[in-house]
């Protein structure tokens, strides 16, 4: 005969739920762990992005040398002229006067025929909707050869929710630099675009300088998270443990 007292008992059943919480724990613990060296990365990343984009600006790299992750957001300068006949309208927002309030439009972009060769496509800025066709905004044309300073970006992917784009009719959503390139027959564009700099006191539109370096960096409030979720779960076990083991202390021992 085993005599089997109701604390060993409780002691044994905390078995299966113990090792379920050290895996969660260990779980939330990496997760959090985890977020701790996203912020690390995010911050190098920003602290990059920020120092290229205040550089002075050299020439992009050649079309076949071109590295996302390593030339994205360099502050770039190209010669040419702006082949204006073959201009696209990307749909877009931008930062109004009033706080909190976003003007719709478009965004212009223009192949530039480089002086050395080839084409890139070049963001000019942001036109509000009525300035849509060229028409209204002729003043705001370079005829001729100019040079365009700006940051360089990767082609921009299509969100989940953005809308496909429609290129018989011209309507873009999203600043696909393959797709523009062969909607507009441009057989030796760059694999990226330039998004320009703002002209120093130029009135005229469109208007440069609408690049934001506004890159989320929420790490530190995600690893809180998860390691208040793994204190919480700590204090739940502990607080079952401890009902356990105590209504075990209190209750009659009983055999087998």
């Amino acid at each position: 005969m085993i005599r089997t007292t109701p604390r060993a008992a409780a002691w044994r059943d905390l078995v299966a739920p113990g090792l379920a919480t050290l895996i969660a724990l260990a779980i939330l613990v990496s997760l959090g762990i985890w977020q701790i060296e996203r912020k690390v990365w995010k911050e190098d990343l920003i602290d990059r992005i920020v120092r290229q984009t205040r550089a002075e600006p050299v020439a992009p790299p050649a079309p076949e040398a071109w590295d996302p992750g390593r030339d994205e957001f360099r502050h770039v300068r190209v010669a040419g002229r702006f082949a204006n006949d073959r201009e696209t309208l990307v749909h877009g927002l931008a930062a109004g006067e009033t706080p909190g309030r976003a003007l719709q439009g478009y965004y212009v972009i223009t192949p530039l025929l480089r002086a050395e060769g080839g084409t890139v496509l070049i963001n000019r800025g942001f036109v509000p909707t009525e300035l849509k066709a060229q028409a209204d905004r002729r003043d705001g044309l370079i005829e001729g050869p100019t040079t365009v300073t700006g940051i360089l970006r990767a082609s921009e992917p299509r969100g989940m929710f953005v809308p496909e784009a429609d290129p018989v009719r011209g309507e873009w959503f999203n600043r696909d630099v393959a797709g523009i390139a062969a909607a507009r027959g441009i057989a030796d564009a760059a694999p990226y675009l330039i998004e320009a700099d703002a002209g120093p006191g130029r009135a005229t539109w469109p208007q440069g300088g609408q690049l934001k370096v506004d890159i989320p960096n929420n790490h530190l409030q995600y690893a809180f998270t998860w390691f208040a979720l793994a204190a919480c779960l700590i204090g739940v076990f502990g607080v079952f443990a401890y009902r356990r083991l105590h209504d075990s202390h209190t209750a009659p021992t009983g055999k087998e």
